[in-house]
């Protein structure tokens, strides 16, 4: 009688034959191979994928998509509404497109997001890799600092940054990395702990192995799984700081614009004119949401991988 346990089918998904299951070849998959195989099947996932993508490569030629110069100003047709005097999405208060626009500010805010993301990464991934790993008293006041850190609600913490350092784009980012860095520096700490005990790690220690050697070929690939969850609920957030910053008039300085500008400079006419305040709140969202869905969708198809051990 055969059981469970001698079906290596049943024992690949923990005994239910699923899309997960081998090549009918009998060979085994690679790591990145499965990944891809359920993450197809997260379709809310791989849509927000998508869209990521598009919007990206929207943002990347906005200078050429962009149907009119989004700093040219046209005063007689100010505050027109969308499809009016030939706008699509209609006019500001000074008569600039808002179409265009939109377009270019998109661009701003995902540079936006991708600035304060590699400035979190920058900190607080190979603080949490070496002081996790090695231990000791840089570990503790590793841990203490970014403890500091987070005892400040984070936008408050970005706010006096900025306050401090004036105004900007960069600066801002800069501030949201700084607050974001201490979460990633926890994520990948923990992991590292979880994953320093291993027995490879005490065989490649056993045998004289540089210690950067092991985190960069043995830890840190442990690592990347749920940083890269992670990763993307920092871009979702940082969207948004950058969003807040700017209507406060922290963030970007004009002629710049951002979605988050955008904002700002339409909520004086919300009565008058306002699509100038739905389509970049429309915008903002959709982006914010979709960075949410791919790292739910990331979660599920790297966790598997992650809680077995694959």
């Amino acid at each position: 009688m055969s059981t469970d346990a001698d079906d290596p089918a049943r024992r690949w998904t923990g005994g239910s034959t699923t899309d997960d299951d081998p090549p009918a070849s009998g060979a085994p998959s690679s790591p990145r191979a499965r990944f891809w195989r359920r993450f197809r099947r997260q379709r809310p996932g791989l849509a927000a994928a998508v869209f990521l993508l598009a919007l990206t490569g929207i943002a990347v030629l906005a200078p050429l998509l962009a149907p009119l110069d989004p700093d040219e100003q046209n005063l007689r047709d100010v505050l027109a509404g969308p499809g009016a005097s030939g706008h699509l999405l209609g006019t500001d208060q000074f008569g600039r497109d808002v179409l265009s626009r939109l377009l270019v500010a998109g661009r701003i805010s995902l540079l936006a997001a991708v600035q304060a993301t590699g400035v979190a990464v920058l900190l607080g991934v190979p603080l949490g890799l070496v002081g996790a790993y090695l231990g000791g008293r840089f570990d503790r006041w590793v841990v203490r600092i970014s403890d500091a850190f987070m005892s400040f609600p984070p936008l408050i913490l970005a706010v006096a940054i900025v306050a401090a350092r004036g105004p900007g784009l960069g600066n801002a980012m800069f501030a949201v990395g700084l607050v974001t860095a201490p979460r990633l520096l926890r994520l990948v700490r923990s992991a590292v702990l979880s994953v320093r005990e291993e027995t490879y790690i005490e065989a490649a220690r056993s045998i004289g192995t540089p210690s950067g050697h092991i985190i960069r070929r043995h830890v840190l690939p442990n690592v990347l799984s749920p940083l890269l969850v992670q990763l993307s609920l920092v871009a979702a957030f940082a969207m948004l700081a950058e969003a807040t910053l700017s209507f406060l008039g922290l963030g970007v300085v004009a002629p710049q614009a951002s979605w988050g500008s955008m904002l700002q400079e339409g909520a004086r006419f919300l009565s008058l004119a306002p699509h100038l305040v739905v389509l970049p709140g429309i915008a903002i969202a959709a982006a914010v949401l979709a960075l949410n869905v791919l790292g739910d969708g990331l979660r599920d198809s790297l966790g598997r991988e992650i809680r077995s051990g694959q």
